[in-house]
């Protein structure tokens, strides 16, 4: 369990001509729509309230966002030392084919890219059915000989008798293997914290190996 980040900051942000920084920690990615709310999850896991900004305009991030965790001296009590990377989200309806376009080349450009990505997880609404933009985004990190890992957001928004089946369609519609991980995730309730964390250590565990 992950109660103490010594250090959490925006210390990159890139927009669609920025070069990528050469990080020398592992970087793990979050994806997902517009409103899924990645900004949220990330406050979450920070346990931060405004690190990272929300908004109640979808699609107004145009950028990747390199937040740094606990850069320097480690200890065991502490998050690892890792970048969570917030990349721009995707399919909000009314931002133009431009625009679209601009994110989705910044957001494939980043997963070619990037030498230390280890993980991409991707947010998904645990209230919908998965969109073309979502098998899209696995199609594209599954590209890069990576298995997305869904994060099934908004969890306290749907009764526990609806949780179940709804998290049995998002494994189907995304075609998700029975042993990579679907996880109910709640900003409010922090539920599915520290599944998230485990898996980011042991991106880093993975790394030293």
């Amino acid at each position: 369990m992950i109660n103490k980040i010594r250090e959490a900051v925006l210390e990159t942000v890139c927009g669609v001509t920025s070069r990528l920084p050469e990080n020398r920690q592992y970087e793990v990615a979050f994806a997902g729509k517009s409103n899924v709310g990645k900004s949220s999850l990330i406050n979450t896991l920070l346990l931060r309230k405004s690190l990272a900004r929300t908004s109640s305009q979808p699609g107004k991030t145009q950028t990747i966002n390199y937040y740094r965790v606990n850069a320097g001296e480690m200890r065991e009590e502490f998050a690892p030392d890792c970048y969570l990377v917030d990349l721009p989200g995707y399919g909000y309806a009314t931002a133009s084919p431009e625009v679209k376009a601009k994110w989705g080349k910044m957001i494939e450009r980043y997963l070619h890219t990037s030498k230390q990505l280890r993980t991409v997880f991707l947010l998904v609404d645990v209230r919908h059915k998965p969109g073309a933009n979502d098998r899209m985004m696995v199609d594209w990190i599954r590209a890069n000989a990576m298995e997305p890992v869904i994060i099934a957001t908004k969890k306290d928004k749907v009764k526990k008798t609806e949780l179940e089946k709804n998290l049995k369609v998002i494994r189907t519609e995304l075609g998700i293997k029975k042993d990579v991980p679907v996880i109910p995730f709640s900003s409010e309730t922090r539920e599915g914290r520290d599944e998230v964390w485990e898996l980011i250590r042991l991106a880093g565990r993975q790394r030293e190996m």
